[in-house]
Formats: C-alpha cells, structure tokens, sequence
C-alpha cells in the first residue's frame, strides 16, 4: 500500500480530503476513477497527459477509469479560468470534435480497460423540474466564491446565469457514475469539490479529488489550453512536436521534464548538473524534444523528426526561397528589436519588443526574448508563424 501510495502521490498535486486515497485504496475493491473532458477543439494535448498518464497507472493497478466525454457540458462551456463567458457551441461542432478523443486517449490508456461514457446520456434527460432542483442544492452566494466568478462579479463584468450550472451539471456527473475519485487540473478544484457535495445530498459515498498542476503552454505564461493556441497536441505530426517542443525557453524546458513523464536518457538532476558544467541546454531540450515523439510515435519516427529540425534550423535551409537581408557590420551589432525593424519584419521597434515579449521571435527555431545583438551569421530569424528572414553579413 504504501509503495502505491508514494507512485500516484508522485503526480498530484492537493487530495481532498486529505488522506482519502488512501482510505479508498484501503477498502480493497476496483474503485471507480472519472476523468472529464469537455470536447471545445477536436485535440488533446500533453497537458492533459500528466492526469491521463495518472490515470494509465489506476488501470494497471487494476481499476475503472472511467473517460467522460462532457458532450452536454461543452454546450454550456467550462467558467473556470474564465472572465468572459464563454461562447456557445453547437451541437454538430461538440460531435465532430469529440470523435478522435477516444483514439487521442489510447495512445496513453488502455482501450480495452477504458469505459467511455457521454454526459448527455443523463444530463439531456433532466426534467425542467430536475434541472431547477439541482440549481436550488446551491446558492448564488456559494458560487461567488469561486475566485473567477467573484474576480468577474468585483469588476463589474457580466456571468450569465447558465454558468452557474456548469459545476452543478460535473458535480451531477459524479453522481451518474458513482465515482469514488475524480481527477482534474488544479483549476478545476470548485467543480471537482461540487461533485462531492452532490454525492453527499443524493446519499452516495463521497468520491476523493485529487487535482493536478496545470502546465504552461508554449509560450510559457497561459495555462496550455485549446482555447489559448499554444498547445502541443497528441495527434500533431512528429516534425510539430519536435519543433513545437524546442521552441519553448530554457526555464520552461524543466518544468516539461518535471511533469510529463517521459522516458528520457538521465533524470533532470544529472541534466541541470550537466548545465551547470557546461552543457548547452539546446541539447537537453532536442533531448526532451525527442523523448516526447518516442512517447507517442517510436524512436524510429523521433530520429527523423530529430533529423528534420537540423536539417530545417541548424543548416539553415527552411525555406529555400527564404528573403535574404544583407548586414553591414555596423548594422549586424544592432540589437534584435532594432534589426526586426530594419528588415521590415515588425512595423516598429514597439512592436518587436511585444514580439520578444510574447515568445513569438525565433533565431534557428529557438525563442529568444532578450534584446540583444544576433552573435553568429548567417542566421534565420522567424516572428510569429509566417514571417522568415535570412540574415547575412555583407561581403562589403
């Protein structure tokens, strides 16, 4: 017991109650393990691996897992993280974006011990008279103490009242499935709580929640989310997981190897030693890079997308009809905003610095954010997806 404990301790980040795992782990029976997903975009990523992965290690040890599709929820949208409502989605789009979810999620879970379930299967059924007796289990005070609802309340921006149903209806979730433990993201903590609050007035045993740390997303500021654009996703070509994965700062290469799991060569410590000897963290992260497309291809497919992104970067050939800027050697010490500027990459010098700002500047497919004057040339030089430009000292 407690060699399973320290394994699955190992991911979480906060268990409520405290100790609850192991009081469920202790009643010696298959448990009952949910994980949701609201289908919003037609991917997953691998921030959503650090729980899928938890979830690998309950069905091997012999458990359900239970993987919801929040179909009916996603119609609603997810307030957590929000201060906007969201936009509403239609029924065709929720379908089309659920199909691959499943394919998506077994290349972590395993298909044949994976119970996939639906929540229109019990939500799209509530009665109006259903529906406004779960609203009256809560009150409006309740729900304002949800730090986005109150932060969104405080500053006068509108919540509509279909909203507040969202926690209701995942909390409801736990209900239908009789859950004894729920994962979930850190940020999902009040609707995870919810369900265990419903649990306990429909007379059921209250499940355990274990939440997770969210994972920032390429650009090392946003949580990694759809909805935010700077996802890595499980289905996405190995050449844009390795690339994607190379394009993220120094700092943020740790926090990856931290959380996600992957079978890499050495364990960070030996790595951030080896930095600290000397070692360009570049290699660590092609490294990481490649640990990451051997996890969801195989090593054949990560040596060639390894080969790919040199070939692409480090020899400079992408692509071959790339515009090429001539430098003057007085020219070619100028800082980066300045030279972004002069090629006619960015309109001004406050716009390069917000490009810098946003990890949106590439020298040879790797983020820069410090104004500084480009070392070596030849050199190519990206800002955001479609702006390229080869830079050369002059021969004059």
């Amino acid at each position: 017991m407690k060699n399973i404990l320290d394994q699955l301790s190992k991911a979480y980040e906060n268990c409520y109650p405290d100790g609850g795992l192991k009081e469920k782990l202790e009643e010696n029976r298959p448990l009952v393990i949910k994980l949701g997903v609201d289908p919003t975009r037609p991917d997953i990523h691998i921030g959503h691996s650090i729980v899928l992965n938890q979830l690998r290690q309950f069905q091997d040890l012999g458990h359900k897992v239970v993987f919801l599709i929040g179909d009916f929820t996603a119609m609603i949208g997810d307030p957590s993280g929000r201060d906007v409502t969201r936009p509403a989605l239609d029924e065709k789009t929720v379908v089309e974006n659920a199909k691959s979810y499943v394919e998506q999620v077994s290349k972590i879970l395993n298909r044949e011990k994976l119970e996939i379930r639906y929540n229109s299967e019990w939500l799209s059924k509530l009665s109006p008279q259903a529906m406004i007796k779960l609203a009256s289990l809560q009150t409006v005070a309740r729900m304002l103490e949800r730090d986005d609802f109150s932060k969104r309340y405080k500053a006068n921006q509108s919540i509509a009242i279909h909203e507040f149903l969202y926690p209701l209806l995942q909390g409801y979730d736990s209900v239908a499935l009789e859950a004894d433990i729920e994962l979930g993201g850190t940020d999902q903590t009040f609707n995870l709580l919810m369900g265990r609050e419903l649990q306990r007035h429909y007379g059921q045993k209250q499940q355990v929640v274990l939440t997770y740390p969210l994972l920032e997303g390429l650009d090392g500021v946003k949580k990694m989310s759809k909805s935010h654009d700077n996802i890595i996703g499980l289905n996405d070509t190995p050449e844009d997981m390795f690339g994607k994965m190379m394009s993220i700062s120094d700092a943020l290469m740790w926090r990856y190897m931290d959380l996600l799991n992957l079978d890499m060569p050495k364990n960070i410590d030996v790595y951030k030693n080896d930095v600290e000897s000397g070692e360009n963290p570049k290699n660590i992260k092609m490294a990481l890079a490649k640990a990451l497309v051997k996890t969801y291809y195989d090593e054949a497919q990560a040596e060639q997308a390894e080969a790919a992104f040199v070939s692409r970067f480090q020899k400079g050939i992408i692509p071959e009809d790339r515009p090429v800027h001539q430098l003057t050697k007085e020219e070619s010490k100028l800082p980066v905003a300045q030279l972004l500027k002069l090629a006619g990459l960015t309109q001004s010098t406050s716009e390069s610095f917000r490009m810098l700002k946003q990890n949106a500047v590439k020298i040879s497919g790797e983020v820069i954010t410090a104004n500084e004057p480009i070392e070596d040339f030849p050199v190519i030089v990206t800002v955001g997806k479609k702006r390229i430009i080869e830079f050369k000292l002059s021969n004059d």
